[in-house]
């Protein structure tokens, strides 16, 4: 994940939940605390996060539509899952990913 990528990331999790995310939300969904942990983001953002970052990143973009839900979350395109099923409940899983970034925001 580069700079401009995370940055991006930001914007679509802020429409996502419904409200902008500032880079002090961003340190607090990858566990940073403090002033220290927003200009960590900020560095992120143009340098682009550590490997093991940008996978707890890849797992909270599937909250947004912009991005694809991971392959080891999708139990929805299984044989035994309605088709006509799938898309409410992969609708349901972003919401349930919405709940849980607003949740950890506070």
């Amino acid at each position: 994940m580069t700079g401009p990528e995370l940055k991006k990331l930001r914007e679509h999790l802020g429409e996502a939940i419904g409200r902008p995310l500032t880079v002090a939300d961003m340190a607090k969904l990858c566990g940073l605390k403090g002033p220290e942990g927003a200009n960590t983001v900020r560095r992120w953002e143009v340098t682009g996060p550590s490997a093991q970052v940008a996978d707890l990143l890849r797992v909270l973009a599937m909250a947004s539509e912009h991005y694809p839900i991971l392959e080891k979350f999708n139990v929805f395109d299984r044989h035994d899952v309605p088709e006509k099923e799938r898309p409410a409940r992969k609708a349901q899983f972003r919401e349930q990913m919405r709940e849980d970034i607003r949740r950890r925001l506070g």
